[in-house]
């Protein structure tokens, strides 16, 4: 197999309508399979359903729709993230990791007929109006989301930017459904963001994995760095809401701070489905402190680089239980315009975890927990092993009763919102708060004041 590309894409309709629909590592391939052994008796079924579809059914219908959804339901009926590409499609697909397009900002995927949120993007149209992970988009405008498709929802929802689009949502702990107007707009996401939280301690946000992520995540040490007089004592990652992104800066990002040895490997039935990445040497941080920080709205390249620096023992990792998704696709080119997207392996951590619908487990567990001006609801946020056909871990469970990590108790801190907003950031979010007390404790004990 020829690869050309390897990129990691999330979602299960490839629909990006500003909508990163991104999230395992997906490879594009100029392959010719072998032929395989064909089922003439359940394929002539299929020419006799076909041929009392043209003949009888209400309306005529061309041949090509009825072969497009044909393959449409046997890869959608394999797992959540195997689809069929049209030219729309296959065009979106490749915009994700461009770091601009157009649309809300949101990831999502559909489950039980209702298009689910998994989390939105920083500094987006979604992450402005109040969409959180987990809710459930009930309607569109006027249009019942129920009995649509992925991409019917997401073409309605793609659109002219300044328009507006008006989501109804359902959201666990609420009574009644929300209603959040969203204008919509041209997504320019910036991947890494930093800062200094207290002289010494840095900061480092992903909130998705582009093709420069892994530069822009050294720059961003650099100048911390730099801020700290060279004397950068430890490092905060946030990986909170990641959906994911390219493979190649996961594995990037990932190096930056380990020394040697393997990042992640991805195994298949084809040989060319296996494949190892390593690290290269140099440590930017020089064996200072890491904490990473996830939610149930880490997905994989998230997952990858949190499960590489927590099994290099480089990082203690807080927060809460990951997406689970660790699988990769590979898009085949059918013509020129059209392509299937197919799982065609797992990916696993160094030690040989396999994420898939199981996700990364915290070292310090901290669930629910939020400053804000009023109570917030606690709630379970979608993960792939929620999904409807989820492709399974692909490793059996561990005989032995796993014990369960260090937990915080969930607290809520309600102070008045104009009191936030003027909060510094580590005063704000109190999960990078206890992660900074954990930092500080680190570096005492390496003996760096």
């Amino acid at each position: 197999m020829k690869f050309v590309k390897r990129d990691i894409s999330l979602l299960t309709a490839g629909a990006l309508l500003g909508m990163t629909l991104i999230f395992g590592q997906m490879v594009f391939a100029d392959r010719t399979p072998t032929e395989p052994d064909l089922p003439i008796d359940d394929l002539r079924a299929f020419s006799e359903i076909f041929g009392r579809i043209k003949s009888s059914y209400v309306e005529p219908v061309e041949d090509k729709e009825l072969i497009e959804n044909a393959i449409r339901g046997m890869l959608s009926g394999l797992d959540p993230h195997s689809s069929y590409l049209d030219l729309d499609g296959f065009k979106e697909l490749r915009e994700g990791t461009s770091g601009e397009f157009g649309g809300l900002g949101i990831e999502v995927s559909m489950e039980d007929g209702f298009v689910k949120v998994v989390a939105p993007i920083d500094d987006t149209p979604a992450a402005e109006a109040g969409v959180e992970a987990g809710d459930l988009i009930i309607r569109l405008d006027d249009k019942p989301v129920k009995g649509m498709s992925l991409n019917d929802a997401v073409d309605i929802m793609r659109g002219e930017p300044g328009s507006k689009i008006q989501l109804t949502i359902i959201r666990e702990g609420e009574d009644k459904p929300l209603m959040l107007e969203l204008t919509r707009a041209i997504i320019k996401v910036k991947s890494v963001k930093f800062e200094t939280l207290e002289e010494g301690y840095g900061y480092l946000r992903i909130s998705t994995f582009q093709s420069p992520t892994g530069q822009s995540v050294r720059d961003a040490i650099s100048e911390l760095k730099k801020d700290n007089d060279n004397d950068l004592k430890g490092l905060v990652l946030d990986l909170r809401n990641n959906p994911g992104g390219v493979l190649d800066a996961a594995v990037d990002v990932s190096d930056a701070f380990i020394d040697k040895g393997l990042i992640v490997y991805t195994e298949g039935r084809i040989d060319d489905a296996d494949q190892k990445f390593q690290a290269k040497p140099g440590d930017m941080l020089n064996g200072a402190p890491i904490i990473v920080l996830i939610n149930g709205g880490s997905a994989s390249a998230s997952e990858i680089v949190a499960g590489a620096l927590q099994d290099h023992q480089r990082a203690v990792i807080v927060g809460s239980k990951s997406f689970g998704k660790g699988s990769v696709q590979t898009v085949m080119p059918l013509t020129n315009d059209t392509a299937v997207k197919m799982t065609t392996a797992r990916y696993y951590t160094p030690n040989g975890r396999s994420i898939q619908a199981d996700g990364i487990e915290p070292d310090i567990a901290i669930e629910g927990i939020k400053v804000s001006a009023v109570e917030d609801s606690a709630f379970t946020p979608l993960r792939e092993a929620d999904l409807t056909r989820h492709l399974e871990n692909g490793q059996k469970p561990e005989a032995d009763e796993q014990i369960a990590p260090d937990a915080i108790d969930p607290q809520t801190t309600d102070v008045e919102a104009d009191d936030i907003k003027n909060q510094p950031l580590a005063v704000r979010d109190y999960a990078l708060s206890q992660a900074l007390n954990l930092l500080k404790g680190m570096t005492i004990l390496q003996g760096k004041r």
